[in-house]
C-alpha cells in the first residue's frame, strides 16, 4: 500500500514564462525558491509551506482551462481579494464565504484555474 505524506508539488503549464512570472510574482507575491539561471528559464518553483507550485513552458505541455487546479491557503483572505481586484484579475468563482472557509477562484494568464483559500477556525 502506498502512503502519502503531502502534496510534493502542483505544476501548471504556461505559454509565456515572462507573462506568467509577472502574474505569479507581481500579482500573487510568490518568490522563486532558487535563483534563476536565466530570465527565460522554462521551469520555476515557488515554495508554499510544505508544498511547491511549479510553472513550466514546453510545447509538449499545454495549458487547459479544464486541467488541474490548486488551492493556495492565504493568511488574510480580504487582502488577497483586494490584491486581485487591484490588478484587475477577474474572479471566476466567488469570493465565497462558506461555513468552513473563504475562497475565490481566478485564472492565470494561460487559463489555468487557481483558488485562493482561507480556512476558518473550528
Amino acid at each position: 500500500m502506498i502512503r502519502y505524506k503531502e502534496i510534493a508539488f502542483v505544476a501548471y503549464p504556461v505559454t509565456d514564462i515572462g507573462r506568467a512570472r509577472k502574474f505569479y510574482e507581481d500579482v500573487l507575491g510568490l518568490k522563486p525558491n532558487a535563483p534563476l539561471k536565466a530570465e527565460d528559464q522554462k521551469w520555476i518553483e515557488y515554495n508554499l509551506g510544505p508544498g511547491t507550485l511549479g510553472i513550466g513552458c514546453s510545447p509538449q505541455w499545454q495549458p487547459s482551462p479544464n486541467g488541474p487546479s490548486v488551492a493556495l491557503e492565504v493568511e488574510d483572505f480580504g487582502a488577497a481579494i483586494a490584491t486581485l481586484r487591484e490588478h484587475k484579475v477577474p474572479i471566476i468563482i466567488g469570493p465565497l464565504e462558506l461555513p468552513n472557509c473563504s475562497m475565490a477562484t481566478v485564472q492565470d494568464p494561460d487559463g489555468n484555474r487557481l483558488t485562493l483559500h482561507r480556512r476558518k477556525a473550528p
